[in-house]
């Protein structure tokens, strides 16, 4: 008997396990999950991204695929802009979906994606709704942020301090009442017109190279300081550079996905990452 299938991706350099998975057969765990993406005992991600066919998921969507995504530490998500980008370039890739435009299904709801010849690909996030205010503390340090829901949570604070010299390393703190489903954490500088740095410490994973959905967060969130609730921003993050734009009650992110190994999973260790 073969082993499992895998293919491993990055949309800028946030990295994913992907697990092709049509009748939704795979017992997928929390353990597995994380021992999948652990970087010593496993494969090493930020997170695996399922390849289930909606039906078999129990969902409806208007999309024949859904992301079933899962955080580092095996903890369900809503949803994942650079995840969804490398998703819908595999679809494309294994045959299972057409170049151009598609609908991929999330717990975020239904994201209509379009896959470009140069394969990059852009993603209708949806909605980046201000939700409030809240703080967050970094090495004993408080920042006050924007808190913004893009299907998942963000708290986004401008700094006039550089990014770069936080220190990310633990979780900072943050306001559990306000979150009481976690929070992602956007650390930003303003660079001038339409162009963003940013950094993230993503729930349940730590620190990554990006964040998909904390882009289009940075954006809406540097926009509704500005005054204003639309309008275009390029997002410089550690893994590379994406393009956010925002719309009253819409919002798009554009970013390179790659896929860089594909493989199987021995069924030993499988059953044993499970218990």
């Amino acid at each position: 008997m073969g082993g499992i299938e895998f293919l491993k991706g990055h949309g800028t350099q946030n990295d994913f396990v992907l697990l092709p998975d049509p009748s939704g057969r795979l017992d997928l765990t929390a353990a597995r999950v994380a021992a999948l993406c652990d970087r010593q005992r496993g494969l090493g991600a930020d997170g695996v991204l399922r390849v289930v066919r909606s039906g078999a998921a129990g969902l409806e969507s208007a999309g024949e695929w859904f992301m079933d995504y899962r955080n580092a530490d095996g903890s369900i998500a809503e949803m994942c802009g650079n995840g969804v980008r490398v998703f819908a370039r595999y679809l494309v890739e294994a045959g299972l979906a057409e170049a151009g435009e598609f609908t991929v299904g999330t717990r975020a709801g239904d994201r209509p994606v379009v896959v470009h010849p140069d394969r990059t690909v852009t993603v209708h996030m949806g909605p980046a709704a201000i939700t409030g205010t809240s703080v967050t503390v970094v090495a004993g340090r408080p920042f006050s942020g924007v808190a913004v829901d893009v299907g998942n949570p963000h708290l986004v604070s401008v700094l006039d301090d550089d990014v770069a010299d936080l220190d990310l390393a633990h979780q900072p703190d943050f306001d559990h009442d306000f979150f009481p489903a976690g929070v992602n954490l956007e650390f930003v500088n303003l660079l001038g017109d339409g162009a963003l740095r940013m950094r993230v410490h993503e729930r349940g994973v730590g620190e990554t190279r990006a964040c998909g959905t904390g882009t289009v967060a940075a954006v809406a969130a540097a926009l509704h300081l500005a005054g204003t609730d639309t309008g275009s921003s390029t997002v410089d993050i550690p893994g590379g550079r994406v393009t956010v734009t925002v719309a009253r009650g819409a919002s798009t992110l554009t970013g390179p996905a790659e896929i860089v190994a594909r493989g199987e999973l021995d069924e030993a260790w499988w059953a044993a990452a499970g218990v």
